[in-house]
Parts: structure tokens; C-alpha cells; sequence
């Protein structure tokens, strides 16, 4: 029989961590006497980030003793006492490799259902002072598990723990926990676990995911949607074959195979990077470019918008011709149009029309059935990109609709001709439009745009799931519990150069020499204010995997499973040579 042996909780606070402030509520301690348990937590706990922690899946968490007295060995500890581990409930019994989804349990008056392992996440490590935790917690297969509370109720310890119901499909706790990240996602063991009702919404989306993914590299169920590999490592040299004014400021670029090979197809809405030396003396500078054109042309299109300050954008426009070659690496990204049946939304902004554009020619050339809403937005007609290609891919759509917006239209552009409303596309404008709020929306443009796009679809009672953006720049970052900071622009590291290779940071256009102080390509692009996005800071999340567009790393500890094709894990790896990350 298994017993209650303390109840541990603890409010969220800030907490110091490498130069920085954690808002987190790992620091948890025993409590005596009684304690309500309530459907979100346990009276006097608190989670400080309740996007990875806390919510009625996640309301508490369990750990074991016989785990404790394994870390103590594993790691030479003796200073480990309940709570350590973040966990509400410390338990003798209830081992990680017999608890199953879905079974539940009754102390005192409260009844718990187990619905998922731990989340993998760094703070456990920083409670700890052991940065390798959240890694270890899944590769050794003891990662404690989660409850949603059935029956709210007191609990103490010292009580029995009874077994109540069992969980169907019998998939426990470790089983479920190294079927999610550890290599080998046999399908028959997916289709079990995601039988079990008990399980949460967000492990059933992971295992689906990985369920569709089949055999390929890398894991969908943590990464989401994935694109095929990368068609080459690294660059080539394309030959420059058209040059075209799009806009008043927006150049189009036409790139193919010196040798007039078909170029490799892409998914509709990924896009290129373009390395471009300036100079005989100066080293390259890298941008990226969305794809403009039709999937599986033999060419690819560009549109170049002429920056103010853009040292790239200036060189394209002033200097680049028809015969150039310029290095240019494969299509990727995770912007991109999936061949779902639902319907539609691209919406753009100035230059940001140019990957929705290569999805309208995608669902033009399939000749596609599906409802089709273009919505865009420009300042006037001399500063609206591919307007005349737009509406031809329209009128051979039989189900789209159009809604352009001039903020200021000039002398020679007429309402119900060249635009449709005047002023910005803004919420209150997306209100009016009546859109269907079951449909994939695709969304590119300046940061402000986007962001407030994507708030005003949320009210409208669309999905965020269905929310897709595409962003020129570097992506926002995720940095789960850290403090905000004013933001800096991307710069070069503090201090004196390193002596390693170059890393390039193709979103940021920053470029700089590696530092062996810097543990891993993560620490130096922080160092830099580069966005990061992380979680686990151990290999194992996958939150930080980035398309590599040239170069070779090294891991140091290896990964429990290495990224997809073309791609790498920031946290944990290091450059061999000159390397170019699209962050």
C-alpha cells in the first residue's frame, strides 16, 4: 500500500539564476497537518509560469521516495529532502514504471487521476544546482507525474494512498514519458496511449503529431509540423536570371541552376537565405528571403524591399544583375501551406505579401475548392507589390475573396479598382469582415502588424492553433520564467573577441567570432541578445531547435534525440567550424 509522506508547497518568487531573475515556484517545502487540495492546486502553492505548469492537467504534481533514494546514489547526494523535486505530493510507492495514465487514486477525501509525466523544464535543474536534471529526469525514466483533481477535499501525510480505478490501455507513466522524447515512436504504442481519455490535450497533440510523422528524422510531437529535410547543406551559387520593379521599393530577384537544372520544389510559404559579400575585404552578410513564386517552378523569386538603413537590401537593388551569382541556401521553415480542405486566410502587409503570394499561386495551380480570403494592406498602389499578379490568382480561384487597404491611396488610385477600404487593417476592420473563424490563417508583415492581427483573431473565436505568422526578422523569443528586461538590438558579445569559429545569425545580421566560455551556441547567442527560444536547456525539449543553415556542431552531452535533418539544438551545441543559424 502506498502512503502520503509529506505535502510540500510553495508560492511563486524570484529567484537569481546566471545574471538573471526567475519567477518560478520550484522552491517547495513541507507542510504539517491538513492541506485543501482545490481543482487548480493545493492550498499555499503557486506555479510562476503557468504556460508550462499549473492548469486542471496539471494541478499536482507526484514524486516518489524510491526515486529520491536513486538520485541520492546516482548523483552523491544527502541533502535531498521532499519538495526538492517541485512536487506537491512525496509519496512511498507509486513508482514511475507501474502508474498509469489514467489510473486514480484516493487520499482522505481527495480523488486524483494521473494525466502526464513531468514537464521537462530547467528550474528543476536550477532548484537542484544540477543543470543536467531535466535530461537525466528522462533518460534514467523516473519523471514523477501530474494529476487533475476529481474530488476536491483535505489530505495530510501519513494517509494512505488507494488505488481506486485503473487507467485503460495501461500505459504508464515512464512508458508514456520515453515515447514522447527518446528515440523509437512505434506507432502501435502511440495509437495505445492516445486511447486513454485521461491524457492531456497537450501530450495527445504531441503523440498525434508524432503518430503522422512516421518514420522521418527529428520529433514533430515536440517541434510541431515539420518540413521535409533541407534539398542541400549549406550553399550554392544560383545564377541571377530576372530583375523586376514590384513596388516603388520592392525589387523581385529570380534565381536558377547555373547548369539549367529544375531547382528542388518547396512547400508554399518557406523561404531562402542569400549570402552576399559586399566587398573584397569584408566578410558575407546573410539575409533571408521568402519565396514568392509557384511551388515546383524551375525558378525561385525573392522580393527585396529597399530598407532605409539595409546594407543587403541596398546592395540587391543597386548592384545585383541579370548573369550574377549569388550563394544561396535551401528552402526551409515551418511557414507553410499544409493541402487541408478548410478554408483559408492570407493576410499581409507591404513586402509581407510575398510568402502568402506563393500559397495563393499553390491553391491557384491545384485548382483548389477551398474558401480563399486575401486581405492586404499597403500605403498606396505605387507601394503595393505583385498587385496585378494577385488578381489574376484570384479570379481563378471560384471561392476567394479580396479586401485591399490603402492607409493613404494617391491621386490615380480609385476605390473599388486598386483598393477597397482606406485606412489600416486594423481589428475593428477584421470584425466587419465576417471571416469564417474555422479557418488556417496565415499571417506576414511587419511585428506590430502581425501581433495585432493575431490579438484580434483570438477575440474573434479563432483557434491559436490555426494562427500562423512569418517573420523577416528574428522570432520572438521564449524564455520561460525569466524577468523581462528592456530589449537590446542584437551586438557583439562583451569583451574581447573570440578566437573560434564564426557564427552568423542570419535573422539578426549579426555576425561574430565564437567564445569557448560560452557553453553552447545558446549561451553565445544570449550573450549577443540574440531571441532564443528554450525550456529544457539540456537536449531534451527540442524548444531551441533551429534550422542550420551551414556549418557543423558538436553536442556536448549528445542529445536523447537528435534534431530533424538540417536542423540544430542551440542548448547544447557548439561549432566545429563557420556556422549560420537561422536565428
Amino acid at each position: 500500500m502506498a502512503t502520503l509522506v509529506s505535502v510540500n508547497v510553495g508560492l511563486p518568487k524570484d529567484v537569481a539564476w546566471n545574471g538573471r531573475t526567475v519567477y518560478t515556484g520550484a522552491w517547495k517545502a513541507p507542510v504539517a497537518g491538513p492541506r485543501m487540495v482545490r481543482r487548480l492546486n493545493v492550498d499555499g502553492d503557486g506555479q510562476g509560469d503557468l504556460g508550462g505548469h499549473g492548469g486542471e492537467n496539471r494541478a499536482v504534481l507526484v514524486y516518489q521516495v524510491a526515486s529520491y533514494e536513486y538520485w541520492a546514489s546516482e548523483l552523491g547526494r544527502d541533502d535531498l529532502r521532499p519538495g526538492a523535486f517541485g512536487e506537491n505530493l512525496t509519496v512511498d510507492g507509486l513508482p514511475d514504471d507501474e502508474v498509469c495514465i489514467g489510473d486514480r487514486y484516493q487520499i482522505g477525501d481527495v480523488v486524483l487521476e494521473v494525466t502526464q509525466p513531468r514537464v521537462t523544464c530547467y528550474r528543476v535543474g536550477m532548484r537542484l544546482g544540477e543543470p543536467r536534471m531535466a535530461a537525466l529526469l528522462v533518460s534514467h525514466h523516473r519523471p514523477g507525474f501530474y494529476c487533475r483533481v476529481l474530488a476536491e477535499g483535505e489530505l495530510m501525510a501519513g494517509q494512505e494512498v488507494v488505488k481506486v480505478a485503473d487507467g485503460p490501455q495501461q500505459v504508464s507513466v515512464a512508458e508514456i514519458d520515453a515515447l514522447l522524447y527518446l528515440p523509437g515512436h512505434p506507432g502501435d504504442a502511440l495509437e495505445r496511449a492516445l486511447a486513454v481519455p485521461a491524457l492531456s490535450a497537450g501530450w495527445k497533440a504531441s503523440l498525434q503529431s508524432l503518430l503522422a510523422q512516421g518514420s522521418a528524422a527529428g520529433n514533430t510531437g515536440l517541434t510541431g509540423a515539420a518540413p521535409p529535410p533541407p534539398a542541400w547543406p549549406g550553399f550554392r551559387a544560383l545564377k541571377v536570371t530576372a530583375v523586376r520593379d514590384e513596388s516603388r521599393n520592392v525589387r523581385s530577384v529570380s534565381l536558377a541552376d547555373p547548369a539549367g537544372e529544375p531547382l528542388p520544389k518547396w512547400l508554399a510559404g518557406q523561404s531562402v537565405v542569400l549570402r552576399v559579400a559586399l566587398g573584397p575585404d569584408g566578410p558575407p552578410l546573410v539575409r533571408n528571403y521568402s519565396l514568392s513564386n509557384e511551388p515546383g517552378m524551375p525558378e525561385y523569386r525573392i522580393g527585396v524591399k529597399r530598407e532605409p538603413m539595409g546594407t543587403v537590401s541596398a546592395y540587391i537593388h543597386e548592384h545585383v544583375k541579370v548573369g550574377d551569382l549569388v550563394d544561396v541556401a535551401a528552402p526551409r521553415g515551418s511557414f507553410f501551406l499544409d493541402d487541408s480542405s478548410r478554408p483559408v486566410i492570407l493576410i499581409s502587409a507591404g513586402v509581407g505579401v510575398t510568402p502568402v503570394l506563393s500559397m495563393l499561386h499553390s491553391l491557384a495551380v491545384s485548382d483548389s475548392e477551398r474558401p480563399v480570403w486575401w486581405l492586404h494592406g499597403a500605403r498606396d498602389g505605387a507601394e503595393q507589390p505583385f498587385a496585378a499578379e494577385v488578381r489574376e490568382l484570384l479570379n481563378r480561384l471560384p471561392h476567394s475573396k479580396s479586401r485591399i487597404f490603402f492607409s493613404s491611396p494617391g491621386a490615380s488610385d480609385h476605390a473599388g479598382v486598386e483598393f477597397d477600404q482606406q485606412g489600416r487593417l486594423t481589428a475593428q476592420a477584421l470584425r466587419d469582415l465576417g471571416l469564417p473563424a474555422q479557418a488556417q490563417v496565415f499571417i506576414c508583415g511587419p511585428q506590430m502588424f502581425m501581433d495585432a492581427v493575431g490579438e484580434a483573431l483570438l477575440t474573434l473565436g479563432f483557434d491559436a492553433r490555426d494562427i500562423h505568422s512569418e517573420r523577416f526578422g528574428a522570432h520572438s523569443a521564449i524564455t520561460p520564467g525569466i524577468a523581462a528586461a528592456p530589449a537590446r538590438p542584437p551586438h557583439q558579445p562583451e569583451g574581447p573577441p573570440g578566437p573560434g569559429p564564426n557564427v552568423q545569425f542570419a535573422r539578426s545580421a549579426l555576425s561574430a567570432p565564437w567564445r569557448p566560455t560560452d557553453a553552447s551556441l545558446l549561451e553565445f547567442a544570449e550573450a549577443c541578445d540574440v531571441p532564443t527560444q528554450w525550456s529544457c536547456r539540456t537536449g531534451v525539449c527540442h524548444t531551441c531547435e533551429t534550422a542550420l543553415l551551414a556549418g557543423r556542431v558538436r553536442y556536448e552531452p549528445d542529445p536523447l534525440e537528435p534534431p530533424a535533418e538540417g536542423n540544430v539544438l542551440l542548448c547544447i551545441a557548439a561549432p566545429v567550424e563557420d556556422v549560420v543559424v537561422d536565428l
